[in-house]
């Protein structure tokens, strides 16, 4: 099954911008997704597994920075 996913990174800190480019360029690592970042939010588009286990992965990294929160809409359709 094939999702789009729409979300925004918000580190509570004042030194976000490194961490959100940081996020993305780990993002777009994933050769099987398909990636688009704009300056309000990043769409990631693929198989259901492959983008929720990358979201598991990432965001759990970016949890080693304290208060990090992420907004996300999901969809069960390839919007791309």
């Amino acid at each position: 099954m094939k999702i789009s996913v729409e979300m925004s990174y918000y580190p509570l800190k004042v030194d976000y911008i490194p961490h959100i480019k940081d996020f993305i360029r780990r993002m777009n690592t994933y050769e099987t997704l398909s990636v688009n970042t704009n300056t309000m939010s990043t769409q990631i588009f693929g198989e259901y597994f492959e983008v929720m286990d990358a979201l598991k992965n990432e965001i759990y990294k970016s949890f080693d920075l304290p208060h990090s929160v992420f907004v996300m809409k999901i969809i069960n359709a390839d919007l791309e």
